[in-house]
């Protein structure tokens, strides 16, 4: 008996899984407004039915998937950052080097959470707001906690300078969603670095 119950539950897991990166790339394509279950099921190659039964309606589905995205994004940022690093730059730099592996590795949800940031329905409008709003903060806390703020130069506010900073990476993320090949993604990761290299010899001292 316990073998049949951890199949039915595994089997349930990779079905949600299937409807899961079925529904990244639907809602992704087409936006919240203009996507539907029945394309979602299509995607996956189930019923609308079995969408519903797994994750009720619409409006639910996104934002589930809009949670999930945002989460295992964070995650991956919370565990690739050293605990003994404690540069700001050098930090930025590993948070950079983390998203931009994920979009490598993970198009489908990459995609999603491009999308997601344009979304306008008022229907998911604030709620999404907030997510994203939720995922910065936490990067920000990220990089700011046990940061060496010392090195910063005399004159500097290095917590303004540091927002500032985290502020023209999201920018640079943004740039790198829309980069239309791997060639132009990785000129961009090497002109960003540039830039940063740049800052850190203006606001930091010499070591």
């Amino acid at each position: 008996m316990a073998n049949v119950i951890e199949n039915y539950f595994l089997r349930r897991a990779e079905k949600q899984d299937h409807i899961i990166n079925a529904a990244f790339k639907v809602f992704s394509r087409r936006g919240y407004s203009k996507a539907s279950i029945g394309e979602v099921a299509q995607e996956a190659g189930t019923t609308k039915g079995s969408v519903t039964h797994h994750f009720g309606s619409k409006k639910t589905l996104y934002l589930y998937l809009a949670e999930i995205s945002q989460a295992r994004l964070v995650q991956e940022i919370k565990e690739g950052l050293n605990s003994d690093t404690t540069d700001f730059f050098e930090k930025l730099k590993i948070v950079t080097d983390i998203q931009v592996s994920a979009i490598k590795t993970h198009p489908a949800l990459i995609n999603f959470m491009n999308s997601i940031y344009s979304e306008t329905d008022p229907e998911v409008k604030d709620e999404i707001a907030r997510k994203v709003a939720a995922k910065y903060a936490r990067i920000s806390l990220f990089l700011q906690e046990g940061t060496d703020f010392s090195r910063f130069k005399s004159g500097f506010n290095p917590h303004l300078i540091s927002s500032f900073i985290f502020w023209a990476n999201n920018g640079f993320m943004t740039d790198l969603y829309d980069a239309d090949s791997e060639e132009e993604l990785e000129a961009l990761v090497d002109e960003f670095y540039q830039c940063l290299n740049l800052m850190q010899n203006t606001f930091c001292r010499v070591s």
